[in-house]
């Protein structure tokens, strides 16, 4: 994984490893990324498990500091739980997590990745459109199939 200059220093991106589940999680819940109905610990293990996805985190002070869920489907990337410590935000950490999450994606051949931000946080929305991100014309759909198949908004 690369080594990123960010604003206060530089830091290793590397993968989540065994352990890091529980600092993950708590990041994701500090962020507030979590939702009751997406168990983090089964994300983490999901996407762990298998060539085409992973979870990059960036460290500082000896704490997981920055978090990107990345994989791909063979066609096209997606990114999840892109989170920057609130301690530390303001320190170019979601840059850099951004920055290896593509990477690693073009490591692999893919070639565009996409994203999904909840309406409303128009935070994010700034964030990405000043990475290069720009809103497509097309509607997000989805169905569950498991056993949480209630309604509403559970992206």
């Amino acid at each position: 994984m690369p080594h990123m200059d960010i604003e206060s220093g530089s830091a290793a991106v590397r993968p989540a490893r065994d352990g890091d589940e529980a600092a993950l999680a708590a990041l994701w819940e500090a962020c507030g990324l979590t939702r009751p109905w997406n168990d983090p610990m089964k994300d983490i293990a999901f996407a762990r498990r298998g060539p085409a996805s992973d979870v990059l985190v960036i460290e500082r002070e000896g704490r997981i500091a920055a978090s990107a869920m990345v994989g791909h489907d063979g066609h096209r990337g997606a990114v999840y739980y892109v989170a920057a410590d609130p301690a530390h935000r303001g320190e170019g950490l979601g840059r850099a997590i951004m920055a290896a999450a593509e990477e690693w994606l073009r490591a692999r051949g893919v070639w565009k990745l996409n994203l999904m931000v909840r309406r409303g946080n128009e935070q994010a929305m700034g964030f990405y459109a000043g990475l290069g991100y720009a809103q497509d014309e097309v509607a997000v759909m989805s169905r569950r199939l498991g056993p949480h198949a209630s309604g509403g908004d559970e992206t």
